[in-house]
Formats: C-alpha cells, structure tokens, sequence
C-alpha cells in the first residue's frame, strides 16, 4: 500500500471532498508530493473512487484557494509551490475536524480517554491502515511518472 494513498470513507461523518482535501493538503505539506507534480484530473480521481466528479471538483478548488496547487489549461492540476514560512491552519476547520471525529468515536462507544489514545497512536503512526469493520473505504494511490500522472485502484 502506497504512502500518497487517498482513502474516502463513504461511511464517515467527514464529507467525501473535505477528506480528499485533507489528505492530498497533508501530503503536499509532508513533501509526499512535490512542487510541480500533477494530480490525477477530476474526472479521473473521481472515477477511481467511485465519486461525483464535483466531489473531488469542490476538494480541488479549497486546495487552490489554500495556494496547495494551481490548475492551468492545457497543462493540468499541479502541486504548487509551498511558503517558505510557516502555514497557518484554519482553526475553525481543525475545530469542525475534531467534532466530528469525537461525536464519531463516542458513537462507537468510546471514552474520552479511548478516544485522546486514538488521536496520539495516530500522531505517532502517521495514517491509519483502512477498517474493515463495516466501513466502505475506496483507496487510490497518487502515482507520479515525469509528466503523466494516474490513480490506480487498490483492493
């Protein structure tokens, strides 16, 4: 399993375009992907994921207004150029993240303590491999080769 995997948890409370988002910004910021290289088109990650194509659209257009890629015709979706300082995250986003993930683990049964374990293993360990407890979770990998870019399923 690759570590540019995006994972879309059809089940979750997070809506699908918002964890797309998350994880390609998480990637950029790690370096997992680098200035200038392409991402798959809409249509194609949307395909991949067996998603609406103005899913993966909207998740797209926060990446761009957050300056994480650039979109120009003709050469497609690419990684833009980072910051050289430090980036600010959105505050009421991260706040929004954390309900959701809470009112989630409460909904599974878990104490505050349960779930504050959860939030350090996963700090520690970086992403979590996908549950198949129940949970429907479609993965594509962000493939990288010079100019051409795909996804490609993974079972």
């Amino acid at each position: 399993m690759s570590d540019r995997a995006v994972r879309v948890d059809t089940t979750s409370q997070v809506p699908p375009y918002e964890q797309i988002r998350a994880q390609l910004a998480a990637l950029i910021r790690t370096g997992q992907l680098s200035e200038g290289e392409r991402l798959p088109t809409v249509r194609q990650l949307a395909a991949d994921l067996g998603l609406a194509p103005g899913t993966v659209a909207r998740a797209y257009r926060e990446l761009e207004a957050a300056e994480l890629i650039r979109t120009r015709r003709g050469a497609g979706t690419r990684v833009a150029a980072l910051p050289s300082g430090p980036h600010a995250h959105d505050a009421h986003q991260l706040g929004t993240l954390a309900r959701d993930f809470t009112s989630a683990a409460r909904a599974l049964g878990a104490d505050t303590e349960d779930i504050l374990t959860a939030v350090r293993n996963a700090l520690n360990s970086g992403p979590a491999p996908a549950s198949a407890s129940g949970s429907k979770t479609t993965e594509a990998s962000v493939k990288v080769t010079g100019v051409r870019n795909g996804l490609e399923q993974q079972t």
